[in-house]
């Protein structure tokens, strides 16, 4: 089973964007849960959201996981909460920082050894989106490191997912997805 945990501030679309990943992942015929914890429910307050998928039903609803990856769209988080908590030696941890993944490990001794790559998803949303919502950016720089769809796939996807939203919205969407992918280091 794959398990995907995200650490961000209420208000930044981390339960969209697990909501998201979710429904692509649906159409492929795997099973797939998507579910948040909200310590406080209001804006800006710290929150994770989680997704498993899996080949077979997901009998486990708990919160608990040992995550094969960690999504951080809040850079401070880094600092303020053990984003590392219940990580395995093959955790591989993707954070929205404007430093490169040298600088960011060595201001944070808990990521040393780990796995990280490092993308500016906050800064790609404000100039693509025009809104500090970095979570779609988070979408396309996850695409990149696990290679789980081709990106044309999974942008094809979020088009039919966001389609609600008006069509400029859309398209910044899928340039910010598309920069994500491609500036992730």
């Amino acid at each position: 089973m794959l398990e995907i945990r995200w650490h961000s501030r209420a208000g930044q679309g981390a339960v969209t964007g697990a909501k998201g990943l979710a429904d692509v992942i649906s159409t492929t015929g795997k099973e797939v849960q998507a579910f948040a914890f909200y310590g406080s429910a209001k804006r800006g307050a710290a929150m994770t959201a989680y997704n498993r998928v899996d080949d077979k039903v997901i009998m486990n609803h708990e919160k608990y996981m040992e995550p094969d990856y960690v999504f951080v769209i809040d850079p401070a988080l880094v600092y303020t909460t053990d984003v590392t908590i219940n990580g395995k030696e093959t955790t591989k941890y993707i954070i929205t920082t404007h430093m490169s993944t040298e600088e960011l490990v060595a201001t944070q001794p808990k990521l040393e050894g780990k796995e990280v790559y490092t993308v500016d998803c906050i800064k790609i949303a404000q100039e693509t989106i025009g809104r500090a919502i970095p979570n779609t950016p988070m979408l396309g720089a996850f695409m990149k490191i696990s290679g789980m769809y081709d990106i044309e796939f999974f942008k094809e996807n979020m088009q039919r997912i966001l389609a609600k939203l008006p069509q400029k919205i859309v398209d910044a969407n899928m340039i910010a997805i598309q920069r994500a992918y491609d500036e992730v280091k």
